[in-house]
């Protein structure tokens, strides 16, 4: 059985700056569906008297509220109170309007929330927001504050398994201060079955209330199901099959450059591509794109035709791929262990989750396509003023050719190898374990 508990989350403490903040903005939270948005703003309403939750995909009286024409917040709040017999007071009631995706004018109404009644507490978040603000990309512009959540980080799931001293020891360590073998190898052990969970949120309370790794492959099964089931309603006139296309061969590309000819014959390019940008904007799919990598903002210099994608999720990944459990669990063995390019995946959603919630984080990776000598470094990451290279590495042997071309060639101070190996350093190149490549990038 699957319990409702409610596990920390690194965004809690943002949302509650943000409640305490004078002159706040109302909250737009966004993020894949199922990654813990509405969970999030839940435990934050206890911090208030009231909490008044709207869903618009549920409650049709909600949507004829917002429908009327008049997004006065006054009368809104006034008729929400009546309807959902809770009180709408500044300063005492958490007002969430959930789903809002499935109500235009609701999030119309957002920046006269800011304009006129600003002393309210708002929160909206939405699972296939994207599309909808695609259709009102100026709505809220200066007036409405974003946040961007995805599934748990392996540190939070560190906090939610009750592995909090393991957690704080891998964030104090470093190069010169490696953690101790029984405590790396606990680390790696953990790892191994984040690998196979992941980070969405029901599928990591099934493992903590349960212990059963098998019955957490039924939930993401649920997961899986539900999430193709969107497919539908990404976008009017385009088969769900031609988005369900791109989705299995994203899946199968993971790791190399994605290849619009490998994908399927019954589509053309312009169909493809269609699916594809659809499935970004749902945030199932995040792409990686080729940076020259010249300098900073790395995105000055990119070529979007060149891109691998990560899927949202290793949990989800590993399950669509049907990646054997054992070699997960039992295999030191870095090549069973990375099937499919996990561990690149992995390295590449905590980039994403290590960064700031206001911030909606691109990622970057760099190749040179010579005739004598190809190059490609698995991640590029601006750290201040700085361009540092990050390599997902199966041992400690290799010359790392690669990172040293980018290093000498970009003049950046130093790179990241990560891997299974506990933290060290070797010249210009800092090994990172796996497990703490969130704390670094």
């Amino acid at each position: 059985m699957v319990k409702n508990t409610y596990f920390s989350r690194n965004i809690d403490d943002d949302l509650l700056s943000w409640a305490k903040e004078a002159n706040r903005k109302p909250l737009l939270l966004r993020g894949a569906r199922q990654v813990g948005k509405s969970s999030a703003v839940r435990h934050l309403a206890g911090n208030f008297e009231y909490f008044l939750e709207v869903n618009f995909e549920l409650d049709q009286k909600a949507k004829a509220l917002f429908a009327k024409g008049d997004l006065s917040p006054e009368r809104l709040c006034q008729e929400l109170a009546i309807v959902y017999n809770i009180p709408v007071i500044p300063g005492k009631t958490l007002l969430f309007l959930d789903e809002i995706q499935n109500s235009l004018p609701a999030i119309s109404s957002l920046r006269f929330f800011y304009e006129r009644y600003s002393e309210l507490h708002v929160i909206a978040a939405g699972s296939l927001l994207e599309f909808a603000l695609e259709d009102l990309s100026s709505f809220g512009v200066g007036r409405v504050r974003s946040m961007f959540m995805y599934p748990m980080s392996f540190f939070e799931f560190l906090t939610a398994s009750k592995h909090e001293m393991l957690r704080q020891a891998i964030q104090s360590a470093d190069y010169k201060n490696p953690l101790s073998e029984p405590i790396h190898n606990k680390a790696i052990e953990l790892l191994k079955k984040f690998f196979i969970l992941g980070g969405m949120p029901e599928v990591v309370s099934a493992y903590i209330e349960n212990n059963d790794l098998l019955l957490c492959q039924r939930v993401l099964d649920d997961l899986i199901i539900s999430l193709r089931s969107d497919f539908s309603k990404y976008k009017e006139k385009v088969p769900t099959l031609q988005i369900s296309a791109v989705f299995d061969s994203v899946v199968n590309q993971i790791g190399k450059k994605f290849v619009f000819s490998n994908v399927s014959q019954d589509y053309n390019h312009k169909q493809l591509k269609e699916g594809l940008e659809l499935l970004k904007m749902s945030g199932l799919v995040i792409p990686i794109t080729h940076s020259a990598a010249n300098g900073i903002p790395l995105g000055a210099e990119i070529d979007i035709k060149k891109q691998k994608l990560l899927l949202l999720d290793t949990g989800i990944f590993q399950r669509l791929l049907g990646l054997p459990l054992s070699d997960l669990l039992v295999s030191d063995n870095f090549s069973l262990i990375n099937k499919g390019n996990i561990a690149e995946l992995f390295t590449g959603l905590e980039i994403l989750k290590s960064a700031s919630c206001y911030e909606q984080k691109n990622l970057y990776y760099w190749h040179r396509e010579n005739k004598s000598s190809n190059a490609e470094v698995d991640y590029i990451v601006q750290m201040v003023e700085k361009i540092i290279p990050i390599e997902v590495k199966s041992s400690t042997k290799g010359a790392m050719q690669s990172m040293r071309l980018f290093l000498e060639e970009k003049r950046s101070p130093f790179g990241i190898r990560t891997s299974l190996e506990n933290f060290g350093e070797l010249n210009n190149i800092k090994i990172v374990p796996l497990y703490a490549i969130g704390k670094e990038a």
